[in-house]
Parts: C-alpha cells; structure tokens; sequence
C-alpha cells in the first residue's frame, strides 16, 4: 500500500472512531454516583444515589423507604432548582414525617376500618389514621431499608414484605425502579410477586413545589387534570362508594386553571384537596397521560403519564410550618402538591373499584412517568 493510500486509510479509521466515540457519548446513559447518606438505629448503612442526565437534570433516591429525596430542574432561564420536600439528613427521614417522597405500600391511601375480606377471609390491618388505615400501616414499605442495585440509567430498589406484615397476607416480592433518562423524564417502575393472594396498591408520595422546595405555597400553580370524574368521599376523606363528575365545580380540572381559583370553596377540616380523580380513557398496561402542572412564575412543568387508573391531588393540607425542611426552610400549608398515581383508595371493600388484588402467579407491573420541560 502507497504512503498516500496508508494516510487515506488512517484518516479513514480516525474518523470512524471519533465518530464512533461522539455516537457513544451522545448515548451515554445517566450518571449514576453512590454515596452512604447514613445509618439506622440498628447500625444498617443507608446509601444516597445521585442520577444526573446529560441536560443536568439531577434526581437523588435512598434506599430508606425507596424515596425520592430530590429533583433538580431547570427553570425558564436555565437555573436548577429542587423542587421536592424532604430533608437534608437521613436522620429526619427516619423520624416520622408526611411521607416525603416515600414510596407507599403495601397499600398506598386508605382503607376503611383497618378491615378487608379476600376469598372468604377478613384481615384486619392497624388503624393509623382515625378510625382507617393509611399507607401500608404503622410500619409500612416507606419505614425499611431497601437492598439497591444500579441499572443502567437507574437505580433498582426491592424489598421483601413477610406473610402476616401489617396484617397483610403473602409473601411480596416487590421492586420499584428509578430511571432519570435524556428526555428530562424521572420514570419509576414498580413490579411485585406473591404467594398468597392478597391486596396492593404502590404509589410515590413526593411533595412537589415547581417554585422550587420552600418557595411559598402552590396556589398560583396551574394544573390540569385529564379526570372528568373523582371518587367520592366522606368527611373522614373515606369513599362513599359513588362516582361523581367533576364538570363546572371547584374540582373541575379538565381545563388548565389555578389551583387557587376554586381553592376557597374547599371546605371542612383542614381545607383544600385531597381526592382521588379517575383518569379518562386509561389504557391496560400503557401511559396515559393525567396531568400537567406548571408554575407560571418559574416556567418549570411536569407532566405525568401513567399506566395506573386513578391519580391523588393533594395540597399539604397537613403541613403546619413545624417541619423544617432542607436548608432550613419551615413547609408551612399548602406549600406543596402531591399527584399520586394509584388505584382508587378502599377498593377492597369496593368490588366495582378496578381491582387491587394479586395472586400467585400474577405479575403486578405499573409505571409513572413524570416529564420536566418550561413554558
């Protein structure tokens, strides 16, 4: 081969690879760092994950509770901010607190006295919300430390719920995976096994502020819903059973409106919402998209997609300014929303309620997807 043909070659193979290598980095899954945010009282190390996309975007989950810790996103002007409740330390998140973040389980909101019947069978379950049963019970999946293993882009968290925990039947075999990719999306994955059947229903409880985490309440948030009909509850937030449309009243969300424009028709102990919306047209197994909310301030949006049938708005009604939270900041009411994903609350003991129920040999799957852009 002539010198010139060699040099050719050479700048042939040259090229090749730098355009192999930009192919590469331009693929370059999210960062994925590892840190031990600390330990629990019995001396278990609690690790802290760090996922940063190639847009700097940056989520942080632990293995205490599955949570999600953090989410940094960009503002209009490009400024990051966090826009989660939570704590600095890991000590606040073993003491009690609202479920920042947490994941929820094994049954995430409400069910009616404690008590359900599966196959001829009553199970009783610890009331710890009045005379109900909220979130999985006094000891549910947001107070263990789950094992964690990295994926990819993500982090894989499971855990192992015993026959009998909480007063739930079966052995669980549960997971919930945390990806962050390149298209601003923060994506949570949750799959479970059985061996008896029993009853589930996950969801993530993050306490969200688009302003940024302790920058004043939601109010002059924007939010539309795609649910043109709730569950209806009682004054102890219980489903009655009933179905109600959302047309032309303070719960309409169907069209964009500030959360505000109503808020003062919410009446009762404590004031505000805290209903759980029935997603329209959800499709078995695939995204639906059921909501957008925006802070028209900051520019900052979320959009949830999700393959779940109902989806929980809650505006910290319960939040009173006695939490300090990052940084120092008190979270006083109503300074953050939750749009929890899930199946409806009591549906248990509501037969015409999409089913909760999960058997040996079944597969629970379901996914959320929570999309970050500007306006």
């Amino acid at each position: 081969m002539s010198h010139s043909l060699q040099s050719a070659a050479l700048a042939l193979c040259l090229c090749a690879t730098l355009s192999a290598r930009a192919a590469d980095a331009s693929n370059k899954p999210t960062n994925v760092q590892k840190e031990i945010f600390g330990k629990t009282a019995d001396g278990e190390t609690v690790d802290l994950f760090t996922l940063t996309n190639r847009h700097g975007l940056k989520a942080q989950v632990t293995t205490w509770g599955a949570g999600l810790v953090a989410m940094h996103v960009p503002d209009r002007a490009g400024a990051l901010a966090d826009v989660t409740l939570g704590f600095d330390k890991v000590d606040s998140y073993l003491a009690p607190h609202p479920h920042f973040g947490v994941t929820t389980g094994r049954f995430a909101n409400r069910i009616a006295k404690g008590k359900f019947t599966l196959d001829g069978t009553t199970y009783t379950l610890a009331t710890n919300n009045g005379a109900n049963h909220l979130h999985g019970g006094l000891k549910g999946f947001d107070k263990h430390n789950w094992h964690a293993t990295q994926e990819g882009s993500g982090v894989r968290f499971t855990y192992t719920s015993p026959d009998g925990e909480e007063g739930y039947p079966g052995t669980l075999q549960v997971a919930v995976t945390y990806t962050l990719t390149d298209a601003d999306e923060l994506r949570l994955d949750y799959e479970a096994t059985t061996d008896k059947p029993t009853v589930l229903n996950l969801t993530n409880h993050a306490y969200w502020n688009l302003a940024g985490a302790g920058v004043g309440d939601i109010l002059g948030h924007e939010l539309t819903l795609h649910a043109s009909r709730i569950v209806a509850v009682d004054d102890a937030s219980m489903p009655t059973g009933k179905i109600e449309p959302v047309a032309g009243g303070p719960m309409d969300f169907t069209q964009p409106k500030l959360i505000a424009k109503d808020f003062a028709k919410m009446t009762g102990k404590p004031g505000g919402y805290d209903h759980n919306y029935i997603i329209d047209h959800p499709q078995p197994g695939a995204l639906t998209v059921a909501a957008e909310i925006s802070d028209p301030a900051s520019g900052r949006t979320m959009t949830i997609s999700t393959t779940e049938p109902g989806i929980q708005f809650y505006t910290s009604n319960y939040l009173d300014g006695t939490i300090i939270g990052k940084v120092g900041k008190a979270y006083p009411k109503h300074s953050a929303f939750c749009l929890e994903t899930q199946h409806y609350p009591d549906s248990p003991n509501h037969p015409d309620f999409p089913t909760t129920v999960l058997r040996p040999g079944q597969s629970y799957r379901s996914t959320t997807v929570h999309r970050f852009s500007v306006k």
